[in-house]
């Protein structure tokens, strides 16, 4: 247990006399309070706020925090009343207890709304005071350190919690070393065996690459000082739950994760940072797309560095980090590194700035919401955002999260600006508002003096910011104005058709209707005016209805397997064979609706135009199968076809082409097609495949071709 005078001797070196003797009251306070209180571990109480403390002061925390956290459960455990903490201290302590005491009684895994009302009040208490995060942290890494002690039900409700909720707010605020350490601690309580196994790997691979890692440490070592560059050069295994996250994300196994070690090179100054690339990169092959300046334009959370991606001396890419110091620092604290409060002698880091201005925008994105569950799952898909930096045309700076388009860009710099975009140019050219913007382009957005917000804008828009501004202009349009607007859209959707709304017959259009599923035309003109319903869908679900042709040929349609297409002859990508599970994306032809893969190659040149692409849904119950083409390599063997068809058989599957190809002597490639039911069915099938003694290989050839794709683009 550490004592109240190690902690004091660690403070002393960058506190004043003053203010470590506050530190000592409240630890003296929190003593009392505590008094025969002990925890599931048998020590004494106050043996807790102490360890909080300590982890705060390695991060050089102000004594108001060191003194929240010695009294941070005197509150709701000891029945201390705020005022009586503010007396004793000063109102910044009494309201950094408060806040830490509100987010302890918070139940962050109960029920779906109760967990979302709790989650605003935690960003509401963030958003008085940013340090109520930072000691909550510490409070929460101290628990995960001695949870061994709590019931197992417990542990992993708490891990689970820490996992979802925690973590990512550490990283999001630039508490790396927090953050590795909480993910890691959750991961072992949650998956005991994956975890142990995991680490037996990674202790295996350490032992089997160190020979390696050391040349390459003393090469980089080498020609550092040869050019005249003080460094300090590291090399870090990367932790066992990111190691896992990419196993899980790209169905790999261990074996087939390369980049499991990286290195770090500390330099003294920002030019050097660079200079050491040029260094690095004269050393090894640089790897096409992996290089990243984090120098020029941080990350959201104030992190810095370059990052670039080279072949190691093995032929493996490895991943080397450049940075100066003070970037390390921030690197692994975050917010609360060399914290100086702005309340006193200086001002907020950049990296506490950030973190401010993100609660900030999170309370702004609250008031757009109807319910505080959408609100939770908003902030959970955007606490890790990957990250694209645009300029305004006056030079500033505008991050988004990756695949924004105009749309985003226009909400983010003002709501208005939003609702009245009507164009934009990128990079001085006139592009449509749908394309992807990428990092470094310069976008000027042309408005009009009404707004011009449109459901058809919900198709492309990425952030939440952007997605929830649409919507709640479009919630709050009276029912004339969304029939005003509906009937624009739909008459536009069925002009591209060569059809006019006032020329159908008025029979038939009800006919239409009633087997649309809505009960009138003001009500279907309502819903597409408020986003609804798509109106390239409905026109063309309309022409279906009322054309004999299309009429005779959707009884023999697919339309039941993807929700809303009602009427439309639904067929399936022959280019990508897309299956449930796969994100997809409908594409208008004359024959019908066409289903794609989101990432289909084919696909891209139409999907910056919302009139011939449309989002479509798998249907949550289908019963019949799908076609998938999946690659193969093995080591050849007598009787290797057979037992392949016979581990694919009996997974309930059927083989409907097969093409073999002699790679070497050795090895050989089966190319099959296989009739499977969805995404997961695929999935247990290349598993047991994969199991097999001979395969070297197994992937699905669409899912490795869209990859590709994505590369590219």
């Amino acid at each position: 247990m550490e004592s109240i005078e190690a902690l004091s001797k660690k403070l002393s070196d960058y506190l004043k006399p003053n203010q470590i003797e506050q530190v000592h009251k409240a630890y003296e306070f929190a003593h009392e309070a505590h008094s025969g209180q002990f925890r599931t571990s048998g020590d004494p109480y106050v043996s807790h706020p102490i360890a909080v403390a300590n982890i705060l002061s390695s991060f050089h925390m102000d004594e108001d925090s060191l003194s929240a956290a010695m009294l941070h459960d005197v509150i709701e455990d000891c029945g201390v009343p705020k005022k009586v903490i503010e007396e004793k201290f000063n109102k910044n302590v009494a309201d950094l207890v408060d806040g830490v005491s509100k987010l302890d009684q918070l139940d962050m895994v109960s029920k779906a709304e109760a967990n979302a009302e709790n989650f605003q009040k935690m960003i509401l208490a963030m958003s008085n005071d940013i340090r109520v995060i930072v000691v909550k942290l510490a409070d929460r890494l101290h628990n995960m350190r001695t949870i061994e002690f709590l019931e197992t039900d417990k542990q992993k409700r708490k891990a689970k919690e820490t996992l979802e909720i925690y973590a990512p707010l550490a990283h999001r605020i630039g508490m790396n070393h927090v953050y590795r350490e909480l993910e890691d601690r959750s991961f072992k309580v949650l998956y005991p065996i994956r975890y142990r196994r995991l680490r037996v790997a990674l202790k295996k691979n350490r032992g089997n690459q160190k020979r390696l890692l050391n040349k390459i440490k003393r090469a980089l070592e080498k020609k550092l000082v040869d050019q005249g560059i003080p460094a300090y050069v590291e090399g870090r295994e990367k932790h066992t739950y990111s190691v896992y996250r990419k196993m899980k994300i790209n169905k790999r196994s261990f074996e087939e994760i390369t980049d499991v070690s990286a290195f770090k090179v500390i330099v003294d100054s920002a030019d050097n940072c660079y200079k050491t690339l040029g260094v690095v990169h004269s050393i090894f092959k640089p790897i096409e797309g992996r290089f990243k300046d984090y120098i020029s334009i941080p990350k959201s959370n104030g992190y810095q560095s370059i990052h670039t991606g080279v072949v190691g001396l093995d032929g493996q890419p490895i991943e080397i980090q450049v940075k100066t110091r003070d970037m390390n620092e921030m690197a692994e604290n975050g917010i609360a590194s060399h914290w100086v409060y702005k309340m006193g002698e200086g001002t907020e880091t950049g990296p506490q700035q950030k973190a401010r201005r993100w609660v900030s925008d999170l309370l702004e994105l609250r008031d757009n919401f109807d319910t505080s569950k959408d609100f939770i799952e908003s902030v959970k898909t955007n606490i890790f955002p990957d990250e694209i930096y645009v300029f305004t045309p006056e030079g500033k700076i505008i991050q988004l999260t990756a695949g924004s388009t105009a749309i985003d860009f226009a909400y983010a710099v003002h709501t208005d600006i939003g609702h009245h975009c009507r164009a934009c140019r990128i990079n001085r050219k006139l592009a449509p508002l749908s394309v992807p913007l990428e990092s470094g382009q310069t976008i000027e957005i042309l408005r009009e003096k009404l707004p011009q917000t449109s459901p058809a804008w919900l198709n492309f828009a990425v952030t939440s910011r952007a997605r929830n501004s649409i919507r709640h202009y479009l919630s709050n349009l009276k029912k004339s104005e969304a029939r005003k607007l509906g009937k624009q859209l739909l008459d536009q959707s069925l002009g591209s058709l060569n059809v006019k709304l006032r020329h159908l017959q008025k029979e038939k259009l009800t006919e239409a209707l009633k087997a649309i599923g809505v009960r009138s035309l003001n009500k279907l003109l309502e819903e597409i005016g408020l986003g609804n319903r798509v109106g390239n869908v409905v026109a063309r679900q309309i022409i279906g209805f009322l054309n004999q042709e299309n009429s005779n040929q959707k009884n023999s349609g697919l339309f039941l397997e993807i929700t809303g297409t009602e009427g439309l002859v639904v067929n399936y990508g022959n280019c990508c064979k897309p299956i449930p599970g796969d994100s997809v994306i409908g594409h208008f032809t004359s024959g019908g609706l066409v289903v794609h893969q989101e990432r289909c190659k084919n696909i891209l040149p139409f999907r910056q135009d919302p009139s011939q692409c449309s989002p479509v849904y798998w249907h949550e119950e289908l019963d019949r199968e799908f076609s998938a083409d999946i690659r193969i390599q093995a080591y050849d063997e007598p009787g290797l076809l057979a037992t392949l068809a016979s581990t694919i058989t009996n997974s309930e599957t059927n083989i409907e082409s097969i093409q073999t190809l002699e790679i070497d002597i050795d090895h050989v490639e089966f190319n099959m097609t296989l009739q499977v039911k969805d995404r997961d069915h695929l999935a247990s099938i290349m598993k047991k495949i994969r199991s097999l003694k001979n395969i070297s290989s197994i992937n699905r050839i669409h899912d490795q071709e869209s990859r590709e794709v994505r590369t590219i683009h």
